[in-house]
């Protein structure tokens, strides 16, 4: 019977360790300059593509376990990156101090449109901006031509049917990191931060690729100069996903 009854608990050990519950880290997030605390700072685990977000306290809770990097963004201030480690685990919640950045703002000149009270002038003075999105079959994504012109389609189809090894070089050679797109759409704490985003760091950051090839991959995909300057994160997010989805098609 004692034969029979030590296999049995070391089985029901086993069972209990793999339904081990995901490890959470707490922490707060300070002003660096003032100790005061920092609300609706971002907080992204770029391990396990989670999301979160400061309390009015600057206080978070984050799932993560050893060795998974923590990623602090606020509008302002320097992104840092921060290492779970045993001791945070161990004690508890910890203060995350960031850096207030000094920004320095460009002059921009606003060119005022003259209107003269005539239709037929002025509708040729006041500049409309228009981007075209076209839709073909067998591929669920549509293109976007640019401003209207007449080799607006030649453009979209020189997209669709470039040799697929054009967009090897971003998606290819990194598959782990783009398979983290879907991840990143599953998330609705990621989703709701990037809409108010529009720097591409923490895209950058997830991603581990830098901004020109964000915007490389997007105009590969026939995206507007508008679009690509224009968009939120969110939006760059779900047109990186849909082109890496038509990159995979056209690589089979």
């Amino acid at each position: 019977m004692r034969k029979l009854l030590a296999p049995l608990f070391l089985l029901i050990g086993f069972m209990a360790f793999g339904q081990e519950e995901p490890t959470v880290v707490t922490g707060k997030v300070l002003n660096a300059a003032n100790d005061v605390a920092i609300e609706n700072a971002h907080v992204v685990n770029l391990n396990q593509v989670k999301g979160a977000v400061t309390t009015a306290e600057g206080d978070f809770e984050i799932p993560a376990k050893v060795n998974d990097t923590l990623y602090f963004s606020y509008l302002g201030f320097k992104p840092i990156r921060v290492r779970v480690t045993n001791d945070w685990l161990k004690y508890g919640a910890v203060k995350v101090k960031m850096t207030e950045l000094g920004i320095a703002l460009e002059e921009v000149v606003v060119r005022p449109v003259q209107l003269t009270g005539y239709l037929e002038i002025d509708a040729k003075n006041i500049p409309i901006y228009e981007n075209y999105r076209y839709s073909i079959s067998g591929l669920n994504q549509g293109y976007e031509g640019g401003d209207h012109s007449p080799n607006a389609v030649s453009r979209v189809l020189g997209a669709v049917f470039n040799p697929a090894d054009a967009l090897y070089n971003i998606f290819g050679k990194k598959p782990k990191q783009m398979r983290k797109l879907r991840e990143m759409q599953k998330d609705d704490e990621i989703r709701r931060l990037l809409q108010s985003k529009f720097d591409r760091q923490t895209l950058m950051a997830v991603l581990q690729i830098d901004r020109m090839d964000i915007d490389e991959v997007l105009r590969r995909c026939d995206y507007s100069k508008d679009f690509i300057e224009s968009a939120n994160d969110l939006q760059i997010l779900d047109a990186m996903s849909g082109c890496y989805e038509e990159y995979k098609v056209l690589n089979r």
